[in-house]
């Protein structure tokens, strides 16, 4: 299962190469979409980056929503919001937040996704972390999956499908060992049969070699008997 995150006009280029690159293998993506202002731009203001992401659906790609602007506001418990910055560096937007302030951000997001004719019923929050009251607010305004770092969440039956997300971390503190780690890992979990989630970023794409190691990652992990699916494929 192969996501590319932070899907938005501001990472039009990057976003084309991931693509290009999962066409490579003959695979479908989950595309998670941010439709709110975001580094200079929002869903709303580019119709045809609409198109494009309309046009990788219609392909078999899936869109999902990736919160509304992507960075962490100054609500919720100190501790949440210290774990949040810790792990997602400021962009946990969901993480902290009671289930009003969910519901407030959920609201315009749908509405410009429904705008630009991409609705859907998949959610994956900001760094992986969403609060249980957010995801309370999610299930009730008609989401039907989430995931975390460690699966994906029927959010309906609250049946989950097991598997670490493997990601980069370009720029940080052991960017080279992740990278390592990524490649060991996809090709081993599905080797044992097990659920292979690689997570793109179009950060990855500004460090040398950390596109070429997820390109090997997904052909290890292809090359040990995964089949490319997207979030909503396994939860059908």
């Amino acid at each position: 299962m192969v996501s590319v995150h932070d899907v938005a006009p501001a990472t039009e280029a990057a976003t084309a190469q991931w693509c290009a690159d999962a066409d490579s293998f003959g695979i479908p993506v989950s595309l998670l979409v941010i439709p709110g202002p975001w580094r200079g731009g929002s869903l709303a203001d580019a119709p045809d980056y609409a198109d494009f992401l309309k046009a990788r659906r219609a392909q078999g790609d899936e869109i999902m929503m990736h919160g509304w602007e992507h960075r962490a506001p100054k609500e919720g418990t100190l501790l949440r919001r210290g774990v949040a910055q810790l792990v997602a560096r400021g962009a946990a937007e969901f993480a902290a937040l009671d289930h009003e302030a969910a519901r407030a951000r959920l609201r315009p997001a749908m509405d410009v996704m429904e705008r630009m004719g991409l609705s859907t019923t998949g959610f994956t929050p900001p760094g992986w972390l969403a609060s249980p009251a957010a995801e309370r607010a999610l299930c009730q305004a008609g989401f039907s999956h989430t995931t975390d770092h460690f699966g994906l969440k029927d959010l309906r039956s609250g049946r989950r499908w097991r598997g670490f997300a493997l990601s980069q971390r370009p720029g940080g503190t052991g960017e080279k060992t992740g990278a390592r780690l990524m490649e060991w890992a996809s090709q081993r979990t599905a080797a044992r049969g097990g659920f292979v989630r690689i997570a793109l970023h179009p950060d990855d794409l500004t460090r040398p070699g950390l596109r070429e190691a997820a390109l090997r990652s997904i052909e290890g992990a292809l090359a040990a008997g995964a089949v490319g699916s997207t979030y909503a494929e396994v939860m059908a």
